[in-house]
């Protein structure tokens, strides 16, 4: 699968890339990421690639030209683009696995005040936030996409059941898990996960993922569904 990435600032995503299991996929050939710098498609003598806001107000907007013009340039048949937004729609475990059968990702990172929002309406095809609360830049929320979906492609994770049972997969949170040792400061694993007995293994797993949910994630059991994708525009 190939990533394209546009920042103003591709140091910062470099970095979480070249380690564990990214590093590990993109030397495989599992995962291709591209990083780019949207300076080079700045204007001027200054690559200047914001301006202020018309109408006033504090901060700088990115130029719908510049991001247009980058866009263009990485954007092949097929790709679909994502623009990083806090007022994007939820990112979420179902909207990962939606994303991990795209070909071709290009993640458009904003900073500043923000993207001027004609790139919303007319050149990207949905816009993601990955929580509410506002990030000095759209950088981290990329890093977080191509981890999460990179994950989900076929051999990134050694152990292919790693990305099925785990939270949020079925819409509930994971079960409680242990290793060892056993016994640590009288704190005990608990007995049945010691017994052998796969189906009473499996029915403790449910009882507690559900007992679990209940208790920390009850947003997550008033939707049928578990936790759904509203991220398609």
């Amino acid at each position: 699968m190939r990533f394209d990435i546009l920042t103003l600032f591709p140091d910062m995503v470099a970095g979480p890339l070249g380690h564990s299991i990214l590093a590990r996929a993109a030397e495989q050939g599992r995962i291709d990421v591209g990083i780019h710098d949207l300076r080079e498609w700045g204007l001027g003598r200054y690559r200047q690639v914001d301006d202020a806001p018309y109408g006033g107000g504090s901060g700088m907007v990115m130029r719908v030209d510049v991001v247009d013009a980058a866009l263009s340039a990485v954007r092949q048949p097929g790709s679909r683009v994502l623009l990083m937004d806090p007022a994007g729609a939820p990112f979420t475990q179902a909207t990962a696995a939606r994303l991990s059968q795209e070909e071709h990702l290009v993640l458009l990172c904003g900073h500043y005040e923000g993207v001027d929002h004609r790139v919303r309406e007319h050149l990207v095809d949905e816009a993601i936030s990955i929580g509410d609360y506002v990030l000095t830049g759209g950088e981290l929320p990329a890093l977080v996409i191509v981890d999460a979906v990179s994950r989900l492609l076929p051999g990134v994770l050694g152990n292919p059941d790693s990305a099925v049972i785990e939270s949020f997969t079925d819409g509930r949170l994971e079960a409680p898990v242990y290793t060892r040792p056993a016994e640590h400061q009288g704190w005990t694993v608990p007995e049945v996960l010691r017994s052998g007995h796969h189906k009473k293994i499996e029915a403790w797993r449910a009882e507690r993922s559900a007992e679990r949910t209940a208790r920390l994630r009850p947003d997550l059991l008033a939707d049928p569904d578990g936790a759904d994708d509203a991220g398609a525009r």
